[in-house]
């Protein structure tokens, strides 16, 4: 079995921690990497100690939730907590960064900024980071390598469809199965 590239790796971590959020309008995460070794994570919460947008709902002002410090921060703020330098690190992300976020990653000295998702991505926070020399790349996380039967969960599939298009199940039935089945395996 083949390995998963370091891209990958970073960008599960970062989809995994994008699962810790509390703000259910977007779930993102954020690891921090410099010599291929993970220095921070972030995913976007409350305030500590405040109410969660879980709990209580989101403080949403200009279509944004202000209740909520962004993954990209948080990873940098706990570099900064602990004394981690940030300079020449990469930042993996799961949503392409907003531009206050990219301004501070900026600032954090970050050279790279990889991303899974583009999200309402910002033509200014574009242009800072190539003015500041900010590689921002795209890694779409294929979901498939963290699913070790992923082939065989797939191959079954495809037999079990098979099966039933012999066994004379209604067209429109055997229709919504495959079109169910390749909206699941599109996403893996």
């Amino acid at each position: 079995m083949e390995r998963i590239s370091w891209d990958q790796y970073f960008m599960a971590q970062s989809h995994l921690l994008s699962l810790r959020s509390t703000c259910p309008r977007l779930m993102v995460g954020a690891t921090i990497v410099r010599d291929k070794r993970i220095i921070a994570g972030g995913y976007n919460g409350s305030v500590s100690g405040e109410a969660h947008c879980l709990d209580d709902g989101c403080m949403v002002v200009d279509n944004h939730c202000i209740r909520t410090v962004h993954a990209e921060i948080n990873a940098l703020l706990q570099c900064s907590k602990f004394g981690v330098p940030t300079e020449g690190a990469e930042i993996y992300v799961t949503h392409f960064p907003c531009v206050h976020c990219s301004k501070s990653i900026i600032q954090a000295g970050i050279r790279r900024v990889y991303y899974a998702q583009e999200y309402k991505n910002d033509p200014y926070a574009e242009q800072i980071f190539e003015a500041a020399g900010v590689e921002f790349i795209a890694v779409e996380l294929d979901e498939a390598i963290m699913d070790r039967r992923y082939q065989e969960k797939l191959n079954l599939t495809v037999s079990l469809l098979k099966e039933l298009e012999k066994a004379d199940v209604p067209t429109e039935l055997l229709q919504e199965f495959l079109s169910k089945s390749r909206e699941i395996y599109s996403k893996a």
